[in-house]
């Protein structure tokens, strides 16, 4: 069971927190990673580039957040928004794949 805009998981408070946190102002440090990184900073997120292997197995197009010394996965709603660092970009969730904001509202011709 979750809840209805952000599927966001019925646990306990402090898990409920991490993931809130994971979403809000969402940004990753990077889209092209298949496995976590050796050194994960707590709070980092990336967006799981396509073949995922390792902790993130079977995680492609989720954003992975290290949060209390585990990988977490956040599954993409349609909508979603998250400003990837490494390009400096706005990308949206159209429901089947990651898009630059601009492409996906037709901006770019």
């Amino acid at each position: 069971m979750s809840t209805p805009n952000l599927a966001l998981p019925y646990l306990a408070a402090a898990q409920a927190l991490d993931a809130l946190d994971g979403l809000v102002q969402l940004s990753v440090i990077s889209t092209v990673l298949t496995a976590p990184p050796g050194s994960p900073a707590e709070g980092d997120r990336y967006l799981i580039a396509g073949g995922a292997t390792g902790a993130w197995t079977g995680w492609d197009a989720s954003v992975a957040q290290f949060s209390g010394g585990a990988w977490h996965r956040l599954i993409p709603q349609t909508g979603w928004l998250v400003w990837d660092a490494g390009p400096g970009q706005l990308l949206v969730w159209t429901g089947s794949a990651w898009t630059a904001l601009d492409v996906a509202m037709g901006l770019l011709t």
